[in-house]
């Protein structure tokens, strides 16, 4: 599908804070934007199967950037921005996904493995064909949420299992094997999924779906609740995350409030709310339930020369699918 520049911001009500009961006319705020394009639509139908997106950046020719996105039930896609598929690795039930690029040591994928339930696993890939390097464990439990920190050249992945537990792992590709060498272990309470690291710091995000949002500092054993579910800024579910950092500390979190189909924004490191937006229909149809998010700074091209907002749509008719936002947009629809 091609990408069709549209220019859609709407806005209305306050802005408003986290408060622990949702009253009537205490509605913050939400601004509209319209998706300037989407991907062709995941190859299971008639099911929740679209998930998790990630976005590599193609610094020389930003145009040829691409998406690698899960279908849960199937396997591994990867699109260009004008959304069609470059290719897919049918590998099953993969829930999440995220990249790295390593420079010299090329785009590492992962993705979560759930195909078996009692045991997670991280299947390892290079992009952009999606060569396999092989998989490592990701902890004793259902496979769910996955992200990605290099810190300086080793590269670690957070593995967030379904009922809460989390997995941090060193993934060792120097000597051919793919192996994870186990760094610690966290736990929250009940169901999580969605995950972002800060690249700055390896800071920590974590979504509890029904609690709100936990920050894990790098080496701590235990975490903060930094966002609430309240049922204003953030409407349980909450589902994916994605950062937009801007200095040594500051930037912005974004996190899918399922619940009323929209997205909340923090501004860090405070984690104070920032803002809402919600993905409206124009050229490319809204987005409803989104679960996984992805947000990625800089130049991608015309119509997207200040970053790439991408986006899960649960609702998507047949089949679901992704739609692709320009984060100069959603910045602008802040400020109305």
């Amino acid at each position: 599908m091609r990408l069709a520049l549209v220019a859609a911001v709407l806005a209305t009500g306050a802005v408003g804070g986290c408060q622990t009961t949702a009253l009537p006319d205490a509605e913050p705020r939400t601004a509209s934007v319209a998706a300037i394009g989407e991907t062709a639509p995941v190859g299971t139908a008639s099911v929740d199967a679209a998930d998790d997106p990630a976005i590599w950046r193609n610094r020389q020719r930003p145009s040829e950037s691409l998406i690698v996105a899960t279908d849960k039930k199937a396997g591994l896609y990867v699109y260009g921005l004008d959304g069609r598929v470059r290719s897919f690795e049918p590998a099953g039930r993969l829930n999440n996904a995220d990249l790295v690029d390593l420079g010299e040591g090329g785009v590492i994928v992962v993705a979560s493995d759930r195909n078996d339930v009692a045991v997670a696993r991280l299947r390892v890939f290079r992009q952009a064909a999606l060569a396999a390097l092989g998989v490592v464990p990701g902890g004793a439990g259902e496979a769910y949420g996955v992200c990605l920190w290099r810190d300086r050249a080793a590269l670690h992945a957070f593995s967030v299992l379904k009922d809460g537990a989390i997995e941090e792992s060193r993934i060792d590709l120097a000597e051919g094997a793919v192996k994870a060498i186990l760094i610690r272990r966290l736990k929250l309470a009940s169901q999580a999924e969605g995950c972002v690291v800060d690249p700055r710091d390896g800071t920590l995000y974590v979504a509890e779906e029904d609690v709100g949002i936990w920050r894990f500092a790098s080496g701590a054993s235990s975490g903060e609740l930094v966002a609430r579910t309240d049922g204003i800024q953030l409407v349980a579910d909450v589902e994916g995350l994605a950062l937009a950092p801007q200095g040594k500390r500051g930037g912005l979190l974004v996190a899918s409030s399922q619940g009323d189909n929209a997205y909340a924004l923090y501004r860090l490191p405070a984690m104070t709310p920032a803002g809402r937006f919600r993905i409206v229909a124009g050229r490319c149809g809204a987005t409803e339930e989104t679960d996984g998010i992805a947000l990625q700074r800089g130049d991608f091209g015309p119509g997207l020369r200040d970053g790439l907002f991408v986006a899960q749509d649960g609702a998507n008719g047949a089949a679901q699918n992704f739609k692709l936002v320009s984060w100069a947009t959603i910045e602008e629809s802040m400020r109305q």
